[in-house]
């Protein structure tokens, strides 16, 4: 199983879109520093996310939510209740 996941900066205003197999680890990392593209915005909360059956369908599913970065299709997706199965 794995989760499509949303961020949310506590302290910028920053989003960060992702995919992994095992999201308290990873949220932990983007937390403690450990991931290159979140660390100088620090610290993060999990805002959504979505489970996905298969490496595969998570990554597309990422990149159609990157896609809608910023736009009127992500602001809606944000406001969805916290999970989606």
């Amino acid at each position: 199983m794995y989760e499509v996941y949303i961020l949310k900066s506590i302290n910028f205003q920053r989003h960060y879109i992702g995919y992994t197999g095992n999201l308290d680890k990873r949220l932990r990392s983007h937390n403690a520093g450990k991931v290159r593209s979140t660390k100088a915005y620090r610290q993060w909360q999990l805002i959504y996310k979505e489970f996905m059956t298969d490496k595969t369908s998570a990554r597309k599913r990422e990149i159609e939510i990157k896609s809608y970065k910023s736009g009127e299709a992500f602001k809606k997706l944000i406001r969805l209740p916290f999970i989606k199965k």
